[in-house]
């Protein structure tokens, strides 16, 4: 069982920028603006600028919910969605309005 986080967005850099402040990388690392994804060791995801869809897959559920919160503390900056899957193709939107109820689920579902 593993839990999937997508994200959408139809800017251009929106995904980058967010996913490059949320694991607050040094730009230098970067240069050719690409982001090596470092949460799913197997994938070996990168992301350009240009790419509007971005997916990882967590082993942990837990792991989900810092990217949850630093999405809901700064989806005013970013024009994204996010979209959460803790079940085979079944995927919630996560909004203002159900982000604290998904995280306490999170840890009540999952409380390891």
């Amino acid at each position: 069982m593993y839990t999937s986080v997508k994200l959408y967005s139809n800017k251009e850099n929106e995904i980058f920028n967010f996913l490059n402040s949320f694991y607050n990388l040094d730009k230098n690392i970067h240069k050719d603006k690409t982001l090596t994804n470092n949460t799913n060791k197997n994938s070996g995801k990168t992301i350009k600028n240009s790419d509007l869809e971005w997916e990882n897959i967590y082993q942990n559920p837990i792991e989900i919910v810092d990217i949850i919160g630093t999405f809901i503390e700064n989806n005013d900056k970013y024009k994204i969605n996010m979209w959460i899957c803790m079940d085979d193709d079944i995927y919630i939107n996560v909004t203002d309005q159900n982000a604290d109820e998904l995280i306490r689920y999170l840890y009540e579902r999952f409380p390891y």
